[in-house]
């Protein structure tokens, strides 16, 4: 035994040897240091780190991306509409808050805040939930969220075939008893969409149209819900485009909020100057939820790109002589193939049942291209007050179905040209229903003597125009 124990060195001998392993792996990570760049030492670092975790842990991680193939990733969705039904004491963490709907005297609704670990068990699975988020260096780019989901490796199987299609039922079953809507605006501070509470109250009970159009509207709606399998067979997208068009104050914007509650599918209001480019605006649409309704509003006003391109090409030679002081030229914004590509293109089957509404006060100044079957499937004309409409108002605001003067105001207008918002602005002066009739046909006559000196102005311009010429 002590022979043995001579034969160890010394400590002096240990020391030494010490200092000098330390010695050259000093120079070794200085030389390293020094030759290989430091993105391949931290990739080095981590394939080493992978390989030992893949040998030595039982557990396996899920990563679930906010986004999936261009468009949003739908797994990412269903746990952010499921994990917090299941927050317990367990989690560190929770996002609490009301929206306009939400009654303060209930408890709050619940949200995943970043880096919050959630733990949950099914059928006997362990499983651990967290929510991160990782900057993005381009400021109009989103910062990148995603899930990770960590189990054992022998839950793996499980996990993939049984607990996510679980997660995906749940959500469905959420979102089918959600009573609130949104509308979503899309900010381009941020480079995503923002949304509110739709509290709009229209509906097509309290619509001031005609009764055929709207009876016509809604059967149409219905049989879009409904022929899922009739589209997939003729091979198109699942979708539908109509196109409201007519004078300011006809009642559009209520239309389109007639058809969001009729449908219950949430509006994505889309302004295209808060999109920058064809890129930006495919990034923009394909990130809408299906079941939704995708409105550009005043889309003669929006961009240059739904201009009909017949009617502006004297300004052809002003662009070129632009282009030649500005040689190296400069984004071109969005362009109408950019939009149509969406609407009819490929990217078109990026989603399912959708609608796409636009509206317009001038429908001849946009591109025919525009308006063709596929891409505006519907037409709707919303023009001036009707009979009708006028007493589908009247028994909205006064609570009336017939009055002595309704025959006097019918006649008055069909010979007068009048929005269902000026009649309604009327009809909310006052709840007595004789000051507010009294008031709309004070309202018709002068708008009628209006229109008719405007006419005797014209008539009288042109006759003044023809015998300068003949002189």
């Amino acid at each position: 035994m002590a022979t043995v124990w001579n034969e160890l060195p010394s400590f002096s001998t240990l020391l030494s040897a010490y200092a000098s392993i330390s010695a050259m792996a000093m120079l070794i990570r200085t030389i390293l240091n020094e030759l290989v760049p430091e993105r391949m030492r931290n990739y080095i670092t981590s394939k080493i780190y992978d390989l030992t975790a893949a040998y030595f842990s039982s557990e396996f991680t899920f990563v679930i991306e906010d986004r999936w193939h261009a468009s949003d990733n739908q797994m990412f969705r269903a746990a952010e509409l499921y994990l917090p039904t299941i927050i317990g004491p367990s989690s560190d963490s929770i996002l609490v808050g009301f929206d306009e709907s939400s009654d303060p005297t209930e408890p709050p609704k619940r949200s995943i805040p970043v880096d919050c670990t959630i733990t949950d068990d099914f059928q006997g699975i362990r499983l651990k939930w967290t929510l991160s988020s990782i900057e993005t260096k381009k400021y109009y780019v989103p910062n990148k969220r995603f899930f990770s989901l960590t189990c054992k490796k022998s839950d793996r199987e499980r996990v993939e075939q049984r607990y996510f299609p679980y997660i995906n039922k749940t959500a469905q079953a959420i979102l089918s008893k959600s009573e609130s809507l949104n509308i979503y605006t899309y900010e381009q501070d941020c480079s995503k969409w923002e949304p509110a509470v739709f509290k709009h109250p229209a509906t097509f009970d309290t619509l001031a149209m005609e009764p055929d159009l709207k009876e016509f509207i809604m059967k149409d709606l219905d049989s879009f819900v409904e022929r899922k399998e009739f589209f997939e067979n003729v091979g198109r997208a699942w979708k539908r485009g109509y196109l409201l068009y007519g004078p300011p104050g006809t009642g559009k914007s209520s239309l389109v909020a007639a058809i969001a509650n009729y449908m219950r599918y949430n509006v994505y209001d889309l302004q295209f100057q808060s999109v920058r480019n064809d890129s930006d605006l495919r990034r923009v649409l394909t990130s809408t939820t299906n079941r939704s309704i995708l409105l550009i509003e005043d889309i003669d006003c929006s961009t240059k790109v739904t201009n009909d391109r017949t009617k502006v090409k004297e300004n052809c030679e002003e662009e070129e002589n632009d282009e030649l002081k500005h040689p190296y030229g400069t984004d071109p914004g969005v362009t109408l193939s950019g939009l149509l590509n969406f609407i009819d293109g490929l990217w078109s089957g990026c989603g399912n049942e959708r609608i796409i509404i636009f509206t317009t006060n001038h429908k001849e100044k946009l591109d025919p291209a525009l308006l063709r079957p596929g891409r505006m499937d519907v037409h709707i004309y919303m023009g001036y007050c009707s009979p009708a409409g006028f007493r589908k108002l009247a028994a909205s605001y006064l609570g009336i179905k017939d009055d002595k003067l309704f025959g006097r105001i019918d006649d008055m207008i069909k010979s007068v040209e009048v929005t269902p918002a000026e009649v309604a602005q009327q009809l909310m002066i006052s709840n007595e229903p004789k000051v507010a009739l009294e008031s709309l046909i004070k309202f018709l006559n002068t708008k009628k003597d209006i229109e008719e000196a405007a006419v005797e102005e014209k008539e009288k311009s042109d006759n003044e125009e023809q015998e300068s010429e003949e002189k």
